[in-house]
Formats: C-alpha cells, sequence, structure tokens
C-alpha cells in the first residue's frame, strides 16, 4: 500500500506539473483537430512557448533513407537537429522516395519520438489520375492530359472540380489514397505521437499537381476537404495541421488567395530556398497568423542570425534532404552555438521539452537509446546432444533430439531436429524461430503454438517462449515453455535451458550440446 500510495502521489505529481502556469501550458491553447490528444495538445503548447524566443533546427530525411539525413547532418554540424522531418513517399520500390517505406518510417518516427525529436510529415501526393508508385517529374514526353502519373504537373480543370465533388470517380479515388496515409497516420496515434502534419505544401506555386488554383473549386478547398477527411471522418486527433506555402514572387502567388481559414490550420510554414528570407514574406504570414506560430518548413539554407533578429517568430527551420553542405561548416557553427537556436544537445531544449515528454510519458531528456553491447551470437552449425553434460529429469532423454541442424539468418533460426525412436526409424521435425520479437503463431501436434523470441541486451542469450493450448477431455488445456539458448567455449559447446508446465507437470533441464 505505501508503494502504491507513492506511485499515486508521483502521477499527481506530474500531472500537476503539466498543467503548471511555470511550465506555459495554457489550457485556452488547443489544435484546430477536435478532441486533440493530450500528446498534440501539449506539443502545440511547446512551440507557441518557444516562438519569439527559440528557433528549432531540423532537417528532411527521404521516406527510404530512414534517419540517415539527420545523422548526417548532426556529423557534420557537429549537434543533432530536433526536428525529424520526412515524408509518406509515392516512388517505387528501392526509390529514395518509395512509398513502400511507411511501414519503416513509423517505426523510425517511434524510436525520434523516444530519442527527444518532434515530428513533421509532408506528403507529396499521387494525383488522384493514377495509382502507386508514380515518379517525382513528368517522365518522357509526359503522360496523357488526362492521365497525370507524376507529382509535378496540373490534371485538368474538370479533373480537378471531380475530386472535389463527392460521389465521382476521381473523388472515390482520392479517398482511397487518403485512406492509405490515414492508416499509417492511425498506427502513430495508437502510440501517442503528435505530428507537425504538412499536407499539399507550397500550395501557392504550380508545379504539383494540386498546387495554384483559385476560385470555386481551389488549392484551398483541397486542403479543407483533407482536414475534414483526416480529423472528421478518420477522427485523427494527433495531428497538428501546418499551412504550407512557397515565396510570393509572382502577384498570382500571393498567400491570401490559398488561404483556407485560420479554423484549418495550427501553424502557417514557409518554404525559402536561395536564401530568399524577404522581409515581407514574415510580415504577411504573421498577419494572416493572428498569433499562430509560424515555421520554415523547408529551407536549402538556414536562416542567418540577421534575418532572425528581424524575423524571430520562425519557430523551427528544416533543411531539406542533401543540402546540409549548401551552408559553410563554419557558418552553420555560428548558428547552432547561439543561445537562440536549440538542437538535441541543448540542456534549454531538455527543459522547454520536459512538459511535453511529461505528458507523453517519456523519461526527461538528455535520453539515450539502447544499444547493444555486441552483434548476435550465432547458433548456425551441425550440434550432437551430450547426455554426460546435459542435466535431466525423470523423463530422461526422450523426446530430446540427439541431433540438430541450425541455419540462423538475420530474422529467423531454422532448426532441424532428428529424433531416436526405438520402434522405427529416426523421426525427423524441422521448425522456426522467428527472431522479431513479436509473438508469431505455427502449429504443434495440430494444436495452435504461439512463440516469441527475445535477445538479451549483450545479445549473448536467445530467449523463447511458446504456448501450445491442447484439448485434454474435450476442454482447453496450455502448455507453456520457456527457453534459454547460449553458447559456451568458443561457440563449441551449445546450453538450451528448458523449463516447461502442462498437465504432466514441471519439467527444469538443462541440454547440452556439442558442435560437430
Amino acid at each position: 500500500m505505501a508503494f502504491l500510495r507513492k506511485t499515486c502521489s508521483l502521477n499527481l505529481f506530474i500531472l500537476c506539473i503539466a498543467a503548471s502556469p511555470i511550465f506555459g501550458l495554457d489550457k485556452d491553447i488547443k489544435p484546430v483537430t477536435p478532441n486533440a490528444s493530450p500528446e498534440a495538445q501539449a506539443l502545440l503548447n511547446f512551440v507557441y512557448r518557444i516562438s519569439g524566443q527559440y528557433t528549432l533546427t531540423g532537417q528532411h530525411n527521404y521516406p527510404n533513407a530512414k534517419n540517415r539525413n539527420s545523422q548526417f547532418a548532426a556529423s557534420y554540424i557537429g549537434k543533432t537537429p530536433v526536428v525529424f522531418s520526412t515524408d509518406w513517399g509515392f516512388a517505387k520500390e528501392g526509390d529514395k522516395d518509395s512509398y513502400l517505406a511507411r511501414p519503416n518510417i513509423v517505426e523510425e518516427i517511434k524510436r525520434q519520438h523516444r530519442l527527444g525529436s518532434i515530428i513533421t510529415i509532408c506528403w507529396h501526393a499521387v494525383p488522384p489520375t493514377a495509382h502507386e508508385p508514380i515518379s517525382f517529374g513528368i517522365q518522357g514526353g509526359g503522360s496523357a492530359p488526362d492521365s497525370l502519373a507524376s507529382v509535378q504537373g496540373q490534371i485538368m480543370d474538370q479533373q480537378f472540380k471531380d475530386v472535389l465533388t463527392p460521389g465521382t470517380k476521381l473523388y472515390k479515388h482520392w479517398c482511397v489514397q487518403v485512406d492509405s496515409i490515414a492508416f499509417y497516420l492511425k498506427k502513430l496515434q495508437d502510440a501517442h505521437i503528435p505530428v507537425l502534419w504538412r499536407p499539399y505544401h507550397e500550395m501557392n506555386g504550380n508545379w504539383f499537381w494540386w498546387g495554384g488554383r483559385t476560385g470555386e473549386f481551389s488549392t484551398a478547398a483541397l486542403y479543407r476537404q483533407l482536414y475534414n477527411r483526416l480529423a472528421i471522418y478518420h477522427k485523427l486527433n494527433n495531428l497538428i495541421w501546418i499551412w504550407s506555402v512557397d515565396r510570393p514572387v509572382k502577384p498570382e502567388m500571393n498567400f491570401t488567395y490559398y488561404f483556407p481559414g485560420i479554423e484549418f490550420l495550427d501553424i502557417l510554414s514557409l518554404d525559402v530556398y536561395r536564401k530568399d528570407f524577404n522581409q515581407s514574406y514574415y510580415d504577411s504570414l504573421v498577419v494572416l497568423s493572428q498569433g499562430k506560430p509560424l515555421a520554415l518548413a523547408e529551407v536549402g539554407n538556414p536562416p542567418t542570425l540577421d534575418v532572425l533578429k528581424n524575423q524571430p517568430k520562425w519557430s523551427f527551420y528544416s533543411i531539406w534532404a542533401g543540402l546540409v553542405r549548401s551552408t559553410l561548416k563554419k557558418q552553420h557553427l555560428e548558428l547552432v552555438h547561439n543561445a537562440r537556436i536549440l538542437s538535441l544537445e541543448d540542456s534549454v531544449y531538455w527543459r522547454t521539452i520536459a512538459p511535453y515528454r511529461i505528458v507523453c510519458g517519456l523519461p526527461p531528456l538528455p535520453w539515450k537509446e539502447t544499444k547493444p553491447d555486441s552483434v548476435r551470437v550465432n547458433f548456425s552449425g551441425d550440434w550432437i546432444f551430450n547426455e554426460e553434460k546435459s542435466v535431466l529429469d525423470i523423463f530422461g532423454v526422450n523426446s530430446i533430439p540427439y541431433k540438430m541442424k541450425i541455419i540462423q539468418k538475420e530474422n529467423d533460426l531454422a532448426i532441424q531436429k532428428t529424433f531416436i525412436l526405438e520402434y522405427t526409424d529416426d523421426k525427423i521435425t524441422n521448425d522456426t524461430l522467428i527472431l522479431d520479437g513479436k509473438n508469431n503463431t505455427s502449429e504443434f501436434m495440430n494444436f495452435p503454438r504461439i512463440t516469441k523470441t527475445t535477445w538479451s541486451q549483450k545479445n549473448d542469450t536467445l530467449f523463447a517462449e511458446s504456448k501450445v493450448t491442447l484439448k485434454r477431455n474435450g476442454q482447453d488445456v496450455e502448455s507453456v515453455t520457456s527457453e534459454a539458448w547460449s553458447l559456451d567455449d568458443k561457440g563449441t559447446i551449445l546450453s538450451l535451458k528448458q523449463y516447461s508446465h502442462s498437465f504432466w507437470g514441471e519439467r527444469k533441464i538443462i541440454m547440452v550440446y556439442d558442435k560437430e
């Protein structure tokens, strides 16, 4: 009971801290998403809290590169970007922009979230006139006017109208495409990870199929339609909506023509290349924002300290993938070592992000990822049972294989077992242990078996737990087995410690095998 009281008191303390004015949390600051998750609210509040005081470093990563770009930036600059930017992809297998990388993207985002990164995702959406995968630019002689199959380019006016008209073929296909992305965003929601979500970026330009449209059937209307599909239809509550524009270098790119309404966005962002940090762009966004935060969602070069002096509300910048070296190293260093610029190693960032991490149930920073001390031990080989060295029970060697042939790969362990049968020829069985740490279903004597494997911290022991549900006298009976595999004597002796519990009773044995 004393432990319970302490635990409850600690949880209450954490909740009080998270809501305390000391940390700047304001209950009136809520994302535009209905019923936004506590994590999304805490993240948006953090962005408000640093706005005008600090600017976060960021780095975009290609979909199929995991965190390769962020790793390079950290190595080259000497500090790790706070904002982890990525994309859901659109291209074929093997391409840096492959849409098939989405499951891996989800796992990498989970890892980055634990490490302290803030997640932002854009989406080079496939036009509703095509199916994944597609190219980025128009290929060769181009596609037919009515079947655009690239991110860049324009669909026909009637097609764009159809995309915005419920019931049409293109609208239905657009819904399918959006729903495929919602599937992965839902995985992040289930993991309690909020996302700075930046769809239909650079929408005031006409180089992407979704951009550059005004009037009744406009880009802004498409953005609102996406908001309704994700926030209302799918009820995704972990999204912080970023409205994204490019520099208005032409009159028709005026920000106001593409503004969807303040009730559909949480953050306003600008993409800047060629160091074009024109003060008028910033001033226009400040007016449109009505006090909401601003961000530089894509840059070729980060803003200088002089730029930030006159444009202090940029809450973060994210360098596009492959462009870190477009800025000289000494210029990066001058920037990231300034007190207003926050990277993952900065103690000011640790303190200001603390309330958000409390809400997320994450430990305080700095937090280092636990890495294995060594490579996994490899059990591959031909093994012969050593009865003298083994520790057995009343059942003796019955049901114990006298020979095993093991082939270990990265994600599985193939085991061929040979059993001696006194009344007939030897019996050979083949089993596979899946080494992914998840529950895997197979069969044992025509009964369902669930097996899960894990590795020790040093990767020198493999643990396998399996459960078989048997039928006995018409009732389900569970048989549970736990094993610990390890090697001794420079890999020449295999030790297999086994504990099992079933209707036959308990067994605790140690099987020892010598390598042939």
